[in-house]
């Protein structure tokens, strides 16, 4: 399936039922090359089924750590953080948190180990920080289950719902987790806005991005273009996006930078786009430079590289194979290698819950996004294939196109 063309193998998913649309936007530096598709229909409360839209509004889940990475990269660039600073004096409950490395013999008691040195942004805008989501980790899930609230205890802000310890000492592993969360937390503390307000003005505004809202949407102008507000997910929660989920959503209380903005996925490309060009509009060119460099420390890569081989690691390779060489930038996995026909080096790629994905290929001047709209029950196995169909066959249409030009 990976040889086939966007058109042929999400229309075929399309008539089998599996997917409902998609959207996918894809250009280059210059907006010369322009790969910008609709497919499918999307279905109203009402039942109605209108045809997909660019302007669509969609879940962004985890796709939203991108742009939390640059709000927190502007409060580097003004000033207000360093990526490699103490973060006790903004963040105290992090400076506070320790290791857990098991339980006591009675299983009733965790085994806790001070932190050897702080958290830094830079660890939590990589997922180095120590921090971990607790189905990623038995002894963090298992202290969750012992002493958090439970889930139906009501919604909670960042610091409550990540209150966990930390699964291993702040910049010696890798594993992924809620630390955009934090950072999105942090630059609300230290900008006095919330995250979305600080989104708006410094990044949506400049790109003449109008559409962005966490949840839950409130705009009725947004929530009437939704693609996650159907008879299947009449509460608007990304559902299908999550693999049938949303529960995490209702969870939250506040504008949560890992997983909880809603934006329109041509509006989503403008962001790739500038990053792609360096056009200055959103960060400093050496800022830009710097997010497409790897950042993880020694013990940190290995730790990475193991993940990447892990039973899991198909979720954290992002479409690239086990074998190529992959690190981690600000924003994302990092290409470590050329692929011919295909990601260059240093590409910077992720994606959101099962359905959503994006890259920028600064080397070849090609960005893109792919959101595949999914039916329930999900088929992950086959969104995992329509989105790498995506991630190739933009690349083909652009070969395609050059030799036209």
């Amino acid at each position: 399936m990976a040889e086939e063309d966007i058109e042929t193998s999400f229309q075929a998913a399309i008539d089998a039922g599996k997917i409902n649309g998609a959207v996918i936007c894809a250009t280059d530096g210059e907006g010369r090359f322009v790969y910008n598709k609709t497919l499918g229909d999307r279905t109203l409360l009402s039942g109605e089924k209108v045809p997909q839209q660019l302007d669509d509004v969609l879940f962004l889940a985890s796709a939203t750590k991108l742009i939390a990475t640059i709000a927190a990269l502007q409060c580097v660039e003004d000033g207000l953080l360093t990526l490699d600073g103490d973060l006790s004096t903004v963040a105290p409950e992090l400076a506070s948190k320790e290791v857990i490395t098991g339980f006591s013999e009675d299983d009733e008691t965790p085994i806790l180990q001070p932190a050897v040195r702080p958290i830094t942004l830079e660890m939590l805008l990589t997922h180095s920080s120590g921090l971990i989501y607790h189905f990623m980790n038995p002894l963090v899930g298992k202290w969750r289950e012992k002493f958090s609230a439970p889930d139906e205890a009501g919604v909670r802000s960042v610091e409550e719902l990540f209150s966990y310890p930390l699964g291993f000492q702040p910049g010696e592993g890798w594993m992924y987790g809620p630390g955009l969360d934090w950072a999105g937390r942090i630059v609300e503390r230290v900008t006095g806005l919330t995250l979305g307000e600080r989104m708006q003005q410094r990044i949506f505004d400049p790109l003449g991005i109008k559409d962005g809202q966490f949840f839950p949407v409130t705009r009725e102008d947004l929530r009437a273009r939704m693609v996650d507000l159907n008879p299947n997910d009449p509460e608007g929660l990304g559902r299908a996006v999550l693999g049938g989920g949303g529960d995490m959503n209702l969870r939250t209380r506040g504008d949560f930078g890992g997983h909880g903005l809603f934006l329109p996925g041509n509006d989503y490309t403008k962001i790739l786009r500038s990053l792609l060009v360096n056009d200055g509009k959103l960060l400093k060119p050496t800022t830009v430079d710097n997010m497409f460099e790897h950042h993880l420390s020694p013990g940190a890569t290995e730790s990475h590289q193991s993940a990447l081989s892990s039973p899991m690691g198909h979720f954290f390779r992002v479409g690239i194979d086990p074998d190529m060489k992959a690190g981690h930038g600000l924003g994302g996995l990092l290409m470590r290698q050329d692929v011919d026909g295909w990601y260059g080096d240093r590409t910077l790629t992720w994606g959101g819950g099962l359905t959503f994905a994006w890259f920028i290929d600064r080397k070849n001047d090609l960005c893109g996004i792919g959101a595949v709209q999914a039916a329930l029950p999900v088929d992950g196995e086959l969104i995992a294939q329509l989105k790498q169909v995506f991630r190739r066959d933009v690349y083909r249409k652009r070969a395609a196109w050059k030799e036209q030009q």
